[in-house]
């Protein structure tokens, strides 16, 4: 019959019934040590926290970081050729010469020649050094 059905000997425990009398073995302090903050109710450590210790991660150095200022390709037109033969200066046309990551989407000429290319770039993802 369905009401007679028990589960397997050893597959269930009964509950652990804290503070009801020294005969149960958890009275007195209900299994939680002697007194002070941790015996009271409400406690709650916070993360990380080591008793006054200095914790982990005060103690460890930090490390680490990454700028979102997105940093221009720099290329110097005192050490190449190319970029001067080019007659119109793109990313697409840069790219096409020097092989820098795709993920590259400013670029920036340097150089003794850079500010006389300023008339050939017709991308506003190209820029020149300002001339000294």
């Amino acid at each position: 019959m369905l009401e007679q059905i028990k589960p397997a000997k050893g597959s269930t425990k009964e509950i652990k019934r804290v503070g009801r009398g020294q005969g149960s073995g958890m009275g007195k302090t209900s299994t939680r040590g002697g007194k002070g903050q941790t015996a009271r109710t409400g406690y709650k450590a916070k993360r990380g926290f080591e008793g006054g210790q200095q914790p982990l991660q005060r103690r460890l150095p930090k490390v680490g970081f990454n700028s979102r200022v997105e940093k221009p390709y720099v290329i110097n037109t005192a050490k190449s050729d190319a970029v001067l033969a080019l007659e119109e200066i793109t990313l697409e046309s840069l790219r096409a010469i020097y092989r820098f990551p795709l993920y590259v989407t400013k670029v920036k000429l340097i150089g003794e020649q850079a500010s006389s290319l300023a008339f050939k770039i017709k991308d506003e993802r190209v820029r020149v050094t300002k001339a000294q």
